[in-house]
């Protein structure tokens, strides 16, 4: 269950992007997450999809 929701730093790492570029994708609605506290967390399912949502385009 740990692993089912991933915080920025790991979001950017299993994506291989900077923090940064993972919180603007995420800021401007582009990349699946959530804020819990004003932090933002990603429920890896979501991010799934959305690569492969992307590989389609």
């Amino acid at each position: 269950m740990t692993d089912e929701i991933l915080t920025l730093k790991e979001v950017a790492e299993y994506l291989k992007l900077a923090e940064k570029t993972a919180y603007r994708l995420a800021a401007e609605g582009k990349l699946p997450g959530f804020k819990v506290g004003g932090s933002w967390r990603f429920q890896r399912e979501d991010v799934q999809k959305w690569i492969e949502e992307k590989k389609k385009e």
